[in-house]
């Protein structure tokens, strides 16, 4: 009897074909724009050879980003899961899922608590199914809000999976995003939810009441380590019937001392792989931020879908799912969905071995965390080194996890002995947690650089974007907010382009062209900036003083410059209309993107650059995911909010500034010596750059909050 398939991979053909023809014209016209910068700097006495040098550095930035950028565009392709073909006979194996939560006035508590009760109701077997809460603040309500969220899901999972519901976050379905399933039901359902209802605003009103007070929401900086498990699903017979209905839920908090290394997020997610490997013990695990809830109980199946397919397990690490938000509005100036990321150049690295970790909403094997394809238990030739002394955990490392679980006979408290060991500062010393192996702490970016050392290892991955969203977040949806996250993001990325891990010089030589390439793309590409700022100062002081940089009109040459341009622009264009975006998305696209490299993405590479030189302390700003109900209408309405942006704005004022100087007056200045077939290309250039500022112009002109 033949095997029936678990998933689907299909080569986006139609799209790789035009990508890859439109890849060879465009180049063969960058290769005519550098030979024409060449040849004019070298051979042609009246170029003004600083403005020349400076502009084709520019354009060779470009180029060399978008050589890198193709590598997304050679070989897309699109995978579905078949969940209902998982035999019915086979036993799923155990899912550990790890929820980090930090600061609870930047991360409110209720929300954090629906992420957790989402990942509790996921269908899977309670029994083969654990969620681990890591609360690296350390404060007294995220664990009252637990224990609290424990006694609600025992009314809450029943109801979700005797009705058969979808949306399992609470909050999530007591909106309005939920109404269909609420069509053609029963009286004793409508009964029945409102009773949940009721018992849900109960459990939220007595978590904002004790988390109303300033003493129970502090981080708390410097205190032990403490696991509890709120809820044991294993070894208690006295209410067999109730733990079949409830997945183990264990709450940690790390160890935290001043003057021990705190490791941000890397270190949380190690001490819950510590922790888990001597309480659960799952072989795959389930990363997810802690707003970011589960908003389809299927996706743990549909993982599973890859995971055991035979031909991919022994070399597939993990399955990573979009990051979806359910902010967004119609007209996202903000580019918060991350189109260019999630519709076109994940699927893109997905026919090259694989998407790299996005940092939430991915499907991990544990054993990738500790060796390479086919050889998992690399590390554990010399176990204390590699792991630390608990031998404990060592020997959770070793044989069949199940049989690791089953045959343990230490108690209850002896395991949470061990787990409040395996938290502590101390545990890490002399040993080689964060680096070759586990989440690293080479940099801050843990899951993205953690992803790329598993790709440089051998493993492989695979990106699932089904129709129902399997995880929904909450986006920034302000300036401030969204300047400070990219800054980190980028400032980080470009450490790694320029230190030894280097995708270019690490990565090309233990993973193919293509996919290092694309890792190259997102370390360098930040220098983007750079090149922008160029192309929007030089031309223009040089259209100011009269001095031309590009072709006249009239020259054939000057049709190489258009069809560059025009040919980026379309197929921006084309790819915004293929993956569902509109004229809007795309305009808001082409805006966003020279706002975003002119600020939080030159001041990344400007960090990047202090701390290597000048070895700046290194730390984390949390982004606030506290929606602020002024600041969301306002987004809702395609309003900028560039209230706390100020050091941002800096470069993209100047620039805007500059352009409305040297626009006027270069135009002034080339009708009156009739020269617009000579400067057409500068002052269109000026042009279009104030068109693409107009929110900077608005925020100069208005007055008001936020302006």
């Amino acid at each position: 009897m033949a095997t029936l398939s678990l998933h689907t991979c299909k080569v986006q053909q139609p799209e790789a074909t035009i990508n890859r023809i439109h890849i060879f014209l465009h180049f063969t016209a960058i290769l005519f724009l550098l030979y024409y910068r060449t040849t004019r700097l070298f051979l042609e006495k009246n170029v003004p050879t600083l403005a020349w040098s400076l502009i084709s550095t520019s354009e060779l930035i470009l180029t060399i980003i978008w050589i890198l950028i193709q590598a997304f565009r050679w070989h897309p392709v699109s995978r579905s899961a078949i969940p209902e073909n998982i035999p019915g006979g086979i036993e799923l194996p155990g899912l550990d899922v790890f929820v980090c939560t930090l600061d609870p006035k930047k991360e409110p508590t209720i929300e954090v608590m629906n992420t957790v009760l989402s990942a509790m109701a996921l269908d899977y077997p309670p029994e083969k199914l654990s969620v681990y809460l890591s609360d690296d603040g350390g404060s007294n309500i995220t664990l009252y809000a637990i224990k609290e969220a424990c006694s609600f899901a025992k009314s809450w999972l029943p109801f979700c999976k005797k009705y058969g519901i979808k949306s399992r976050c609470p909050v999530a379905y007591f909106s309005s995003y939920a109404d269909d399933e609420r069509l053609l039901c029963s009286d004793e359902f409508r009964i029945e939810e409102q009773k949940i209802k009721a018992k849900y605003d109960e459990f939220k009103g007595k978590v904002e009441k004790v988390g109303g007070e300033d003493e129970n929401n502090k981080v708390v900086p410097d205190r032990p380590p403490r696991v509890e498990i709120i809820h044991d699903n294993k070894n208690n017979e006295e209410n067999v019937e109730d733990q079949t209905q409830m997945p183990l839920l264990v709450y940690v908090s790390r160890e935290r001392r001043p003057s021990c290394p705190h490791r941000f997020k890397a270190g949380a997610l190690n001490t819950l792989l510590r922790v888990s490997g001597v309480i659960s013990n799952g072989p795959y695990l389930l990363v997810l931020d802690c707003d970011m809830y589960c908003n389809d109980p299927t996706s743990a199946r549909q993982a599973m879908c890859f995971h055991l397919d035979s031909e991919l397990s022994h070399s597939l690490a993990f399955v990573q799912y979009p990051q979806i938000f359910y902010n967004i509005s119609k007209n996202d100036i903000y580019d918060g969905q991350a189109r260019p990321a999630y519709k076109t150049k994940w699927q893109g690295m997905d026919g090259l071995r694989g998407p790299l970790l996005s940092g939430t909403g991915f499907y991990l094997k544990r054993k990738a965390l500790y060796g390479k394809p086919n050889q998992e238990d690399l590390f554990l030739s010399e176990p204390e080194k590699n792991f630390g002394t608990s031998c404990k955990f060592i020997y959770s490392l070793k044989g069949n996890n199940e049989q690791f679980v089953a045959k343990k006979d230490d108690s209850r408290d002896a395991i949470l002995e061990e787990s409040r060991l395996l938290a502590n500062c101390a545990f890490e010393a002399n040993t080689e947690w964060g680096k070759e192996a586990r989440f690293s702490y080479d940099c801050l970016l843990e899951s993205t650089f953690t992803g790329y050392l598993l790709h440089c290892k051998g493993w492989i991955s695979v990106y699932l974007y089904p129709k129902r969203p399997c995880f929904l977040g909450c986006t920034t949806i302000d300036m401030k907010d969204g300047m400070v996250q990219l800054m980190k993001w980028f400032s980080n990325l470009v450490q790694v382009g320029l230190s030894k891990f280097s995708p270019l010089t690490y990565g090309v030589s233990r993973m193919s062209v293509l996919q290092s390439m694309c890792y190259g793309y997102f370390t360098f590409s930040s220098f983007l900036s750079v090149a922008l700022l160029l192309y929007g100062t030089v031309p223009q002081v040089c259209l100011l003083n009269g001095i031309p940089l590009y072709p006249k009109v009239s020259d054939p040459w000057f049709a190489v410059f258009v069809a560059i341009y025009t040919s980026s622009l379309f197929q921006h264009l084309y790819e915004v209309l293929s993956s569902g975006g509109s004229i809007m998305t795309w305009w808001n696209e082409q805006r966003i993107w020279i706002i975003k490299l002119i600020s939080g993405c030159l001041f990344g590479v400007l960090d990047a650059i202090m701390k290597c030189l000048c070895r700046k302390k290194v730390d984390l700003s949390l982004t606030n995911k506290a929606v602020d109900k002024e600041k969301f209408e306002k987004y809702e309405k395609g309003k900028f909010d560039f209230e706390g942006a100020a050091m941002f704005l800096v470069p993209l004022l100047i620039l805007v500034l500059l352009n409305i100087v040297c626009f006027f007056c270069g135009l002034r200045r080339v009708v009156i010596e009739k020269s617009l077939d000579e400067m057409f290309g500068q002052v269109f250039l000026s042009f279009f750059i104030l068109i693409l500022s107009y929110p900077i112009l608005e925020g100069m002109v208005t007055k008001g909050k936020g302006k």
